[in-house]
């Protein structure tokens, strides 16, 4: 009778624990509560009954706090990135395979969206499960191995190893080496226990990583001064790539931090860096270092304080800026400290700590010189959708040895299009050029492919092999369906190269700079393809909110207007929108607040807000909208409310084939 008791207790007593409000169940006639079973797979990872060890502790944190604005934005964007992801799984479900795919990526864009305006939340551990999900579904769909965006380069257990809390290894007496001679530098080179910590580890924990930097700086460090000399940066700060990918330019983070200064893709793309399915010119060295050293530049020109740039490098500006309002508002690196995350935290000191060690390797136990060469090639021109196994051998050289000179290079071929400029290793474009003609024309690929389905593929692993959408396949493919069979034949559209002619050594979309307010000497880069509109400042607005009306990062708005994070009413601010949908965004400044808002809500849901701003009348008195990229016709269909067949009627389209610039009526006025 008491072992009976005392399992209904528990039962009673786990529910209370897992279900919160299970007691307000009705009760029967006999007052008896009623007992659930709780399915085994509801329960957490150990039982609640079970005791704490005595070293656990207990947290002190609430399990509910008042949360400030700061996390309130990220929790509400976390929570329409999890709404999105549910639509892509109900898609699945209801076997539509573009509504899904069209959901999994903006459930995707959402998440990295997130991530680039806030990367600090990368040790969120609410965000580390959002990003999970939403990443395990697009594998899923496209059908990628797990390890598929697997952290690359030694650098991120070096950082997880050196930015832990385990102090263990430190030395307490370190002894910094006396008489040390440094050059004038601009950034201020200090020492404190936090710089000492650093120079620990790489001096006693693990000199072999600091030996092994030098070692690649041979390589890479001329190039690097001497394009930050051009653009006005102090050249100490090459040394920021040190912590940054440990000079790799393959490096890549489990957040799609690419190269050898772990461009995210939104910045990367606001100084001219071509990322596409064929190319990524973040992992260009003297590409990625150019677009390095404007970034800085530019941040700079926000502070004014080259500590504070580099941690802006590092943080969201307005996480940053938070960290200096709980530190009593003064904007100094080193108050603000004991307030930023983690990683921030050790930036930098390891900066200043491996700048003290480069200046001066010989008194910290290192060899004063290094062999290797400096980093040089020679280019030559080739044509596009050429296979990279045979430019090595015309060239004389493995396919490895060639991607090791173009590491931008993704795919088995050169981008189509145009021509790329092929870098090969010095003294070897004669012999290639002498060979390069007589690589057989058959070998030289299609805009399209045809693709033979094998046994269990779908249409996403499809796609996502040619790096082309279901969408994609849907308008090559007439009749195609969700449902395909081993044998089929599937016409595949291959995506296309760079819009604009790929540079040898310079950003491919860098544009004309233009001025910023703080200093005329100085200037902001313009993200290409764009156009500047005008927002004047209303009652209420800050700088966030505007940036998420013009779908534009806060620090771009920061950086294009020279300001930090305080606005003034009737203020106007330059922003840069894409041109094709500037009709759209200079609306933004007409609309009242609840207007914008609306608008931001409908779009974290994921609708397409841009299909009603892209309408037009034609001369026989019809509404009609011009197609672009990624359309399909259920989509605009759904967006003006009218049926698939009343719009296959009034355009004559039979199935769903549709074009980018294609006009369609939508219904007569």
């Amino acid at each position: 009778m008491i072992n009976k008791l005392l399992k209904t207790a528990v039962a009673i007593t786990c529910c209370m624990f897992l279900v919160p409000g299970l007691f307000a169940q009705d009760r029967d006639s006999s007052d008896t509560l009623a007992i659930k079973d709780m399915p085994l797979r509801l329960l957490d990872y150990r039982s609640p009954m079970q005791g704490l060890n005595d070293n656990e502790g207990i947290t002190q944190q609430p399990a509910m706090q008042e949360l400030d604005n700061f996390q309130k934005d990220i929790m509400s964007r976390m929570s329409d990135i999890y709404r999105i992801h549910i639509k892509a799984m109900e898609a699945q479900v209801n076997n539509n395979p573009l509504e899904a795919e069209e959901q999994i990526n903006d459930a995707l864009s959402a998440t990295q969206g997130l991530l680039d305006d806030y990367p600090e939340i990368r040790g969120d551990r609410r965000f580390t499960e959002l990003y999970r999900s939403v990443i395990a579904e697009y594998r899923q769909f496209y059908g990628i191995s797990e390890t598929g965006n697997e952290p690359e380069g030694e650098i991120f257990a070096i950082q997880e190893e050196l930015f832990s809390e385990d102090d263990s290894w430190m030395v307490d007496d370190y002894n910094f080496p006396e008489d040390l001679t440094f050059n004038k530098t601009d950034v201020p080179l200090i020492q404190n226990d936090k710089v000492n910590r650093h120079l620990v580890y790489y001096t006693l924990r693990r000199p072999e990583v600091m030996e092994t930097w030098l070692q690649r700086a041979v390589k890479y460090q001329p190039m690097m001064r001497k394009i930050f000399r051009e653009e006005k940066v102090p050249e100490e700060l090459t040394y920021l790539a040190f912590i940054e990918s440990g000079l790799n330019p393959n490096a890549r983070s489990w957040a799609a931090a690419v190269g050898m200064w772990q461009f995210i893709r939104a910045t990367g793309s606001v100084y001219g860096l071509e990322v596409n399915w064929w190319i990524d010119e973040r992992r260009d060295p003297e590409k990625a270092t150019r677009a390095a050293a404007r970034h800085l530049r530019d941040l700079y020109n926000i502070w004014g304080d080259w500590h504070l740039a580099m941690a802006n490098y590092n943080i969201s500006p307005r996480g940053l800026k938070r960290a200096i309002n709980r530190a009593g508002g003064v904007e100094d690196y080193w108050a603000a400290y004991p307030y930023l995350p983690r990683e921030t935290r050790g930036y930098v000191p390891g900066f200043i700590a491996t700048t003290m060690i480069g200046m001066n390797p010989e008194e910290f136990g290192f060899q004063k010189n290094y062999p290797g060469e400096p980093y040089s090639y020679e280019v030559v021109e080739v044509d596009g959708l050429m296979e990279l196994s045979e430019l090595a051998k015309a060239a004389g050289i493995s396919t490895s040895e060639l991607k090791e000179y173009n590491p931008e290079l993704l795919r088995w071929a050169t981008p189509p299009g145009g021509k790329y400029p092929l870098k090969l290793p010095k003294n070897t474009r004669e012999e290639f050029l002498a060979n390069y003609d007589d690589i057989p024309k058959e070998q030289r690929s299609q805009n399209i492919a045809m693709h033979t389905v094998r046994s269990g593929e779908s249409l996403g692993i499809i796609a996502r092999k040619y790096g082309t959408t279901v969408a994609g396949l849907y308008a090559s493919n007439e009749n195609l369906s969700s449902t395909i069979y081993p044998g089929q034949k599937i016409v595949v559209p291959l995506p296309r190269g760079a819009a604009s002619q790929i540079s040898a050594n310079q950003p491919t979309n860098q544009q004309r700079s233009v001025n910023t307010s703080r200093s005329s000497s100085r200037q902001v880069s313009k993200p290409a393809n764009s156009t500047a509109v005008t927002y004047k400042v209303k009652t209420g607005d800050t700088v966030g909110h505007i940036a998420e009306w013009y779908d534009v990062r806060a620090w771009n708005i920061r950086t294009w207007n020279g300001i930090g994070n305080t606005i003034r009413v009737g203020q106007s601010l330059t922003v840069y929108v894409p041109e094709n949908r500037k009709d759209h965004y200079e609306k933004v400044n007409t609309l009242s607040y609840a207007e914008k808002q609306a608008i931001e809500r409908r779009q974290r849901s994921g609708e397409n807000i841009f299909l009603a701003s892209a309408t037009s009348t034609d001369s026989d008195n019809y509404t009609t909208y011009t197609v672009r990229r990624n359309d399909t016709l259920s989509e605009i269909a759904e967006s003006f409310g009218v049926s698939l067949s009343q719009l296959r009627r009034l355009n004559n389209i039979s199935g769903n084939r549709i074009y980018v610039g294609q006009t369609l009526r939508i219904s007569s006025n």
